[in-house]
């Protein structure tokens, strides 16, 4: 697979070589933990790549559900991007200020919504300015722009399904967690969630599909890694994590090495964990 590829990755170089290209549209997708204090949009207004638009992953979602960011309705998505001059025949590049966390879940949700190109943008923010490249602090110009969606519901499993899932051992259940959490021993960031995993799931943490710079592995080095925790690889595969972000990064690493049948598990850990009758596992996978 080649190194730039609008439909999933794309690196620093090829960005700034296309900036300029009137059907790009940037998005910043940063988003991070509530106990992490930071301020996603307030630094998205200090210093942003040139023409960026914010996706608020917090609002650009199902506000009429009690948990964290669900996937947003498809009027809604419908509504934001047309007025934020996101629409057809756009090819779409998103990034994030940690590096490559957030920005699979932008990726994930154009995806759900039928929309193909959309790429990554490797690295992120923090090796965009490290290279010394053009950063910003002005609002981009906003046109309103046609959108046509189509949902894919395929792309997502509600707590049915993945319970479903676990009894009959028919798909692979991978969890992005860190490895303390996923085995019970650490505490969960949001109050009230049961410690442990889904029973039956493997645990592929998040930062284990990076490189030490905060790239993503090649896709051999990914497959790798799914290996490595045993993951099934011929299965389809649901990925779940804390509330639904890392899970889109272990389903963009998925799509990277040829894996087309996956899925998020969008209630994740903060609905799985809520419910005593939903069946926990600890310690090992």
């Amino acid at each position: 697979m080649a190194m730039d590829d609008p439909k999933t990755l794309v690196s620093t170089d090829w960005l700034e070589a296309h900036l300029r290209d009137p059907d790009l549209r940037i998005l910043d997708g940063s988003w991070f933990l509530p106990h992490m204090g930071i301020d996603a949009k307030a630094a998205y207004d200090e210093a942003h790549i040139p023409g960026a638009r914010f996706f608020d992953i917090d609002e650009i979602c199902d506000t009429r559900s009690e948990l964290p960011h669900m996937a947003p309705p498809v009027e809604k998505f419908i509504s934001r991007m047309r007025a934020m001059g996101v629409g057809d025949g756009h090819q779409v590049v998103v990034y994030d200020q940690k590096g490559i966390f957030s920005a699979p879940r932008v990726w994930w949700t154009f995806r759900l919504m039928g929309k193909t190109d959309v790429a990554v943008l490797d690295g992120g923010l923090p090796k965009w300015i490290a290279e010394g490249r053009e950063v910003e602090d002005m609002p981009p110009v906003l046109r309103d722009r046609h959108i046509t969606v189509q949902r894919q519901a395929s792309l997502v499993k509600d707590v049915t399904q993945v319970a479903h899932a676990s009894k009959l051992r028919d798909h692979e259940i991978i969890d992005a967690r860190p490895h303390g959490r996923f085995i019970g021993a650490d505490p969960e960031p949001r109050p009230g969630l049961r410690p442990g995993h889904i029973p039956g799931s493997k645990n592929v943490p998040w930062d284990s599909v990076l490189t030490e710079a905060g790239t993503m592995k090649s896709p051999a080095a990914l497959r790798a890694v799914f290996e490595a925790a045993g993951v099934d690889l011929s299965k389809p595969a649901i990925t779940t994590c804390g509330s639904g972000v890392s899970a889109a990064l272990l389903a963009f690493a998925l799509e990277r090495i040829g894996h087309r049948d996956h899925a998020v598990y969008d209630g994740a850990w903060a609905e799985w964990g809520m419910f005593n009758d939903l069946k926990v596992a600890t310690g090992e996978a």
